[in-house]
């Protein structure tokens, strides 16, 4: 029997057709599908492996440990076991991760300094790109005047704190803050014991992204540290100004202040409903608050015990 060329090829180009197409939804049905990494490669596109890469959050294999203050261990990890390969990407965490300014101008320069207690909960000293992010903002900028003091905190002074935080969905989140090298390893261990027990933290920012306005960042329910600025109302540096307070989900837990002639002031304002004590609602730090009781355990004093005013979010160390 003859078989026309011409329809021989169509029938064999058909069957490849249908072959390629057969393939590619196997591949698909099982998970197989093109990663944005093979799609760069087969196209020509140059991954970047800056250091400023911060889409994952990194778990460290320790080369050492340190005994911590309060019976922890305190892994200290090095530049080359991270570029050996012993870092470990992907986490419920890396979308918030990618958005953490502080993380992503410390990058990996100060990776041989870093201090890790455990998995994302590290603190390290400030890269130069990271002091001139906060400098004019909540670090002072230089002054032109060659004889006036140099400001009460040095960069040195100071470390950049990196930690994971339950959001208010009950999302695991990654957070930072900036504070004093005195009292990093405490704040590190009190914020994975509360992230342990899901303890929820609005957010854990910079004050730096409120442009340094302790307000602001009090209004948006951020949790803060290093800030150097006054005492509200006087003319004294507050703790924050060293980096040793920090303030917990400052908008339920206000700063409450008593005039001569008895009228309140609540800071932020629009923390007003949440100055009466007295009522229940969530995220309210009093003396039966885990929080409250990690924070005393380590040393620190709660503003809301003071007497001629009550700083509910606030807690500070003199190291």
């Amino acid at each position: 029997m003859n078989i026309d060329k011409n329809k021989l090829l169509k029938m064999l180009g058909i069957l490849a057709a249908i072959c390629v197409i057969v393939g590619s939804i196997t591949m698909l049905a099982g998970g197989n599908s093109m990663t944005l990494t093979e799609y760069a490669r087969q196209n020509g596109i140059s991954e970047q492996t800056s250091s400023h890469n911060t889409d994952a959050v990194e778990t460290q294999v320790p080369n050492e440990t340190q005994p911590s203050p309060n019976g922890g261990e305190t892994q200290v990890t090095s530049d080359s076991e991270a570029a050996s390969g012993s870092t470990v990407s992907e986490s419920p965490c890396s979308s918030s991760e990618s958005m953490l300014i502080g993380a992503s101008l410390n990058g990996d320069f100060q990776l041989e300094e870093r201090v890790t207690y455990t998995d994302s909960f590290y603190y390290e000293p400030l890269s130069d790109d990271l002091r001139r992010y906060i400098t004019g903002v909540s670090y002072p900028s230089p002054s032109e005047d060659p004889d006036s003091d140099p400001p009460a905190v040095s960069y040195d002074d100071l470390c950049y704190l990196h930690i994971l935080h339950y959001d208010f969905d009950g999302n695991p989140t990654a957070g930072e803050m900036i504070c004093n090298k005195a009292i990093a390893q405490d704040l590190t261990e009190i914020f994975y014991e509360l992230y342990r027990n899901e303890y929820r933290l609005e957010k854990v920012r910079l004050i730096d992204e409120y442009d340094g306005d302790d307000t602001a960042s009090m209004e948006d329910n951020n949790t803060s540290c290093f800030n150097y600025r006054l005492v509200e109302g006087s003319a004294s540096l507050s703790k924050h100004a060293w980096g040793l307070a920090v303030d917990i989900n400052p908008l339920y837990n206000p700063y409450v202040t008593y005039g001569e002639d008895g009228a309140v002031n609540v800071s932020p304002a629009a923390g007003a409903d949440y100055a009466d004590r007295s009522l229940n609602f969530p995220y309210k730090i009093d003396q039966n608050d885990l929080c409250y009781r990690l924070f005393k355990q380590y040393g620190f004093t709660w503003g809301g015990d003071w007497n001629s005013s009550k700083d509910y979010q606030h807690f500070q160390k003199n190291p």
